[in-house]
């Protein structure tokens, strides 16, 4: 019989589920929380029974209960950094996930859901590939001052979904390829990957690499000091500037893509040069990468969501594809690859890795 496993990504307001068979979905639902309810939670690992009992409810309503499953697999939270791979859920991750020493996030519930489910049945709980993996060669984590260390922060689980899948088109195995994919969705992440290895990233979280949507990318710092020393100055609203309030919706006041593609079709200077301000950043990030590489390149993956959008797709293309070939796997199907990832360790159980005590 084909394995049935569940993938469990949680977010702040809502819970994504899915039931794949091998690699095709049985079914895949969000399950969306409300406010008042959320509110009435001290805080998110509060919540770990109220949806755990949504999702089992959830599986009910699709005719499927635990016992039908071969594992569990949930979205990695934020915990101390680790190489790429599948974990076996541990004691040790779900106290750094519980206590909630690395940071806390709605993704630190995945592992611990996933343990409490599978453990109904004793079938095997894990993650993959969280946006904390750090496989940064030693003269990447240099940032210039040695009070600062640059951090690997990314969105690790796509980079090393579509990696394998263009892989697999290319004939070869993803640890023999040199690879450099860009992630551009509400965050931009460009990382080298030298043979199953992202050996560079920049840190896509909180401020490093080109801008995005909603992120401001790495500032010039004089500048960022400035800002930091300005009359009424406060340390949140400098960071919400950096996440959140960067990027497109700092220049345009919109962080939609649709809504840019919209002012460009009618005209907006202004959104057109934004645009392509952005696709010369990714491609200036891509162009260092390559330097990483040693410009020995397999290929060039453009993916996430703005990778549906053909005109920034062909402005980053046309500067960077003398490097290597250009593929673009356009979306994050991160429940797809949470179970493909199940599937892989099921079949070789001694690929499953050891989150570290």
């Amino acid at each position: 019989m084909t394995p049935r496993i569940l993938a469990i990504n949680p977010g702040s307001t809502s819970t994504k589920i899915a039931v794949f068979a091998g690699d095709e979905p049985v079914f895949v639902e969000t399950i969306r929380h409300d406010a008042v309810e959320l509110a009435s939670f001290g805080n998110v690992m509060d919540q770990e029974a109220y949806r755990r009992d949504l999702i089992l409810a959830a599986l009910h309503r699709h005719g499927l209960a635990i016992a039908d499953l071969a594992a569990v697999i949930g979205r990695g939270g934020l915990m101390r950094p680790i190489a790429g791979g599948t974990y076996a859920v541990n004691e040790a991750m779900l106290d750094d996930l519980r206590s909630c020493r690395f940071g806390t996030h709605a993704s630190n519930l995945g592992a611990i859901l996933a343990r409490d489910l599978a453990g109904e049945a004793g079938i095997p709980a894990l993650i993959a590939d969280p946006v904390v993996v750090d496989e940064l060669g030693p003269l990447a984590r240099y940032s210039g001052h040695p009070d600062i260390s640059r951090r690997s922060i990314f969105h690790a689980l796509n980079h090393k979904a579509v990696a394998r899948v263009a892989a697999a088109e290319l004939g070869r195995p993803y640890e023999d390829l040199r690879l450099i994919v860009a992630h551009m969705g509400g965050g931009v992440s460009v990382g080298a990957h030298d043979r199953g290895r992202v050996v560079d990233v920049n840190n896509a979280l909180d401020g490093d690499g080109p801008f995005s949507p909603e992120r401001s990318g790495g500032l010039p710092a004089g500048a960022v000091v400035g800002w930091c020393f300005a009359p009424g100055a406060e340390e949140a609203e400098i960071r919400r500037r950096i996440t959140g309030r960067g990027g497109f919706l700092a220049y345009l006041g919109t962080a939609d893509g649709l809504e840019i593609d919209r002012r460009v079709a009618e005209g907006d200077d202004k959104a057109r040069e934004v645009r392509e301000a952005m696709a010369y950043q990714v491609a200036k990030e891509i162009g260092s990468m390559a330097a990483v590489l040693e410009g020995r390149l397999d290929a060039v993956i453009l993916t996430g969501g703005l990778a549906h959008d053909k005109v920034l797709v062909d402005l980053i293309s046309r500067r960077v594809s003398f490097l290597a070939r250009v593929v673009v796997h356009a979306g994050e199907d991160e429940m797809g690859a949470l179970a493909r990832a199940a599937l892989r360790a099921l079949a070789d159980p001694g690929t499953i890795l050891i989150y570290p005590a």
